[in-house]
């Protein structure tokens, strides 16, 4: 009998490789179609509103994916455990393909249809990451399955309110950057002391797990009140808390030669974004900029400039190559930057000209994944230097 996978290639032998592919091509693909759909010159049916696509796509089509890559792959190293065969990982990518699509079939297929098949791609991702963690009774990851669910819950309002059921798509939408955000701090305590030794050598990086959870805990109280609508100094109070312990815990990492390597100072300016992002929650406590702006430092600074240097340091570790930025990456780096630049500060400083840097800062975005899908595809696609699996 032939057990040999039908989708035996190179892309879906590890699933950083597959979803990383997806995430980068989204990227552009979402984006581009949303700005034609804002300047009125694209008019689609769409199972959702307008915005509310735009923010359900990015956060629950873009940044899943590159969280599933680095999941899939993560728990496979965390346990030694294959968490997907290649052809589990194509029928994943599928799913996760279909719940893309499929909304802008919104006037032949019944709603709830459409709903269902976006909504099952994390529980269904859940379920494969979870089963070599209890497996191997590697509980202390139970934290990742708790907020695959958390974010299935957060995507479940939205559809709720999709179908008529509750006016819950915004609650959802926050809770999803709020999980989003807590994943990432949760991951950033693991990995970005271990990427600076590994990319530093002498340097040795201080550890501090009571910060670790401080950090996390005081940041979800902050989305908590945000999602209560409860602003003012409680709020702002939060926020400032917010941002004191996460510097104290970024600063014990913190090498000046970080400066020196792409693959490390955008991860730490991406982290610099999230705290610049509590920083705006505390201005707007007061009505002195929009939330907008602080959610868009979230989303697109910290959120966006951090999977993108992940998704380029995950790639390169495993599929045997160096771990150094190439000059096309290193100018990604810079662009995603100034995106979120032309997305959250500038227009903070010039509103009159908001329309105008959007667009800027919409460009920018799509020459930094260009050069990202143009850079990775190729690597992505192809076997491991060294020649061994994955």
């Amino acid at each position: 009998m032939n057990n040999k996978p039908v989708f035996d290639y190179p892309l879906f032998a590890m699933g950083f490789r597959a979803f990383f592919a997806l995430a980068g091509l989204s990227a552009l693909a979402l984006i581009a179609v949303w700005n034609s759909m804002s300047n009125g010159s694209l008019h689609i049916d769409n199972y959702f509103t307008g915005s509310t696509w735009h923010a359900h796509e990015m956060l629950l089509g873009y940044t899943t994916a590159v969280i599933a890559g680095f999941l899939l792959t993560a728990v496979r190293n965390w346990t030694g455990i294959q968490t997907v065969t290649p052809d589990q990982l194509a029928s994943l990518c599928f799913l996760w393909i279909y719940g893309r699509v499929l909304p802008f079939y919104s006037e032949l297929l019944p709603d709830l249809l459409i709903g269902v098949v976006d909504f099952v791609f994390l529980p269904v991702l859940a379920y494969f990451v979870g089963k070599p963690i209890l497996k191997t009774g590697n509980y202390q990851n139970l934290i990742f399955i708790a907020l695959l669910l958390l974010l299935a819950l957060g995507n479940s309002l939205v559809h709720a309110q999709v179908l008529g059921l509750a006016d819950s798509a915004a609650l959802g939408l926050m809770l999803v950057v709020t999980i989003i955000v807590a994943m990432i701090l949760v991951i950033a305590g693991r990995v970005f002391p271990f990427f600076t030794e590994r990319g530093l050598s002498g340097v040795i990086c201080i550890r501090n797990p009571a910060l670790d959870i401080a950090a996390v805990a005081v940041s979800l109280a902050v989305f908590a009140l945000l999602m209560l609508n409860i602003s003012g100094a409680l709020l702002a109070v939060a926020a400032v808390a917010a941002i004191v312990i996460n510097i104290v815990r970024v600063a014990a990492w913190y090498n000046p030669r970080i400066w020196f390597v792409p693959l490390l100072w955008v991860l730490y300016i991406g982290y610099g974004w999230l705290i610049l992002g509590f920083g705006l929650v505390s201005l707007a406590a007061f009505d002195f900029v929009p939330q907008s702006l602080a959610l868009h430092a979230f989303t697109v600074g910290g959120i966006g400039i951090l999977t993108l240097g992940m998704m380029a340091r995950v790639a390169l570790g495993h599929t045997g190559r160096a771990l150094k930025a190439s000059n096309v990456m290193a100018l990604a780096f810079v662009l995603i930057n100034l995106a979120a630049l032309f997305r959250v500060l500038f227009p903070a400083l010039l509103p009159n000209w908001y329309g105008g840097l959007v667009m800027v800062s919409t460009y920018c975005w799509l020459a930094a994944f260009s050069l990202f899908a143009f850079y990775y595809s190729p690597i992505l696609m192809s076997p491991r230097l060294d020649g061994q699996p994955g």
